[in-house]
């Protein structure tokens, strides 16, 4: 018998609430998942960030049981659009699909999402390759384009030794024997209880604003709103698998701490504090926190050590793989004018951040 779908437009905080269970069994089903479609991530994100009546929650039922949700939130500005729920915080945004169903179960959510958006665009940013968002854009009969976004750099699911062994044989000798240091020095890590995590995780917010002390830092990092986020959303990730929190200790103090995202194609070390004091005792912080990173990939585990969005240097020494995220635009035919203005702010910006970059590279900003 082929299965009948239904489509619900949820814009009620406390119905978002209540999807609780029936996501977490939509998001098990999902392969194509990160932490960051959790409904813990995406629910208490919502709490701290969202905008009353601004909710656009679109999810697919086959009877009963939910299986697709595209969550989504309506911004005005720059131009009307859908976008997907966590923000700039979150490194992936997606939608879900249950992988047991087929492409019948994609056309409702697609046919959905554009009886949704109405006049406004549809904008998918970080989109990781391979999301299931990519099977809506398939399905997709109006206007619509796929631009790059943010670089993401990813390591092979391995153990740290083999990790090392990728380097050249110099920087490959330096990394043991920063390993090395470490031991000499006492440093011993230990996973945080699920109990202990709240605790565990203002620690980790209160030494990264230690180690950033004077210096250029994430501002968001430092507001209230994320350390309430945090703290809600980790501890039920935490409980289900999609989150670990490690600590570091030294003569027996907290001198760092460690938050490192699951799922069941990656782990990705999102956030950690470490205290100077680490590197005054001439610690590597960053090989410090990839061993244990490394610790919750396997054989059974994530199959990609991701290193999340950004270009940092440091991340370059472990020979990453760099994989960028899609921007998936959406439009209707009378929406199609919204995607060509995006479109072409892309592009303008790309092109100003390459001018900028070649009068850097000229000596620009010297003095």
């Amino acid at each position: 018998m082929t299965p009948v779908y239904s489509t619900h437009l949820v814009t009620d905080a406390q119905e978002f609430a209540e999807l609780a269970p029936s996501w977490g069994r939509l998001y098990q089903k999902c392969g194509a998942a990160t932490p960051f479609q959790s409904h813990a991530w995406l629910h208490s994100w919502w709490l701290s960030y969202g905008r009353t009546g601004r909710l656009r929650l679109l999810v697919v039922r086959d009877d009963r049981e939910l299986v697709a949700a595209a969550p989504l939130m309506l911004v005005r500005r720059p131009v009307p659009a859908l976008v997907p729920l966590g923000g700039a915080i979150s490194d992936y945004g997606d939608v879900l699909l249950d992988d047991e169903h087929g492409d019948p179960a994609v056309a409702a959510l697609t046919e959905g999402l554009a009886s949704a958006a109405r006049t406004a665009l549809i904008d998918f940013r970080e989109v990781r390759p391979g999301g299931a968002v990519e099977r809506v854009y398939d399905h997709w009969r109006g206007p619509r384009r796929r631009v790059h976004d943010s670089l993401c750099l990813e390591l092979p699911a391995v153990p740290m030794s083999e990790l090392v062994a990728r380097l050249p044989s110099s920087k490959a000798q330096r990394v043991r024997a920063k390993l090395r240091k470490l031991t000499a020095l006492g440093v011993e890590r230990h996973v945080v209880r699920p109990d202990q995590v709240d605790g565990a995780l203002r620690r980790l917010l209160e030494l990264h604003q230690l180690q950033w002390q004077g210096r250029k830092v994430t501002s968001e990092h430092l507001q209230t709103r994320f350390c309430e986020h945090l703290v809600r959303s980790v501890g039920p990730m935490v409980r289900s698998g999609d989150a670990v929190v490690t600590e570091f200790r030294l003569d027996e103090d907290v001198v760092a701490v460690d938050l490192t995202l699951l799922s069941r194609r990656l782990a990705g070390g999102y956030l950690y504090g470490a205290h100077p004091r680490l590197r005054e005792r001439k610690a590597d912080v960053a090989v410090m926190l990839l061993d244990a990173c490394a610790e919750h990939t396997g054989a059974d585990g994530p199959r990609t050590l991701s290193l999340l969005r950004g270009d940092e240097p440091y991340k370059h020494h472990w020979r990453p793989e760099p994989v960028v995220n899609q921007r998936l635009l959406l439009a209707r035919r009378r929406t199609a004018p919204l995607m060509s203005a995006v479109v072409c702010d892309v592009a303008a910006r790309r092109r100003g951040k390459a001018l900028l970059r070649k009068w850097r590279e000229r000596g620009g900003d010297g003095p």
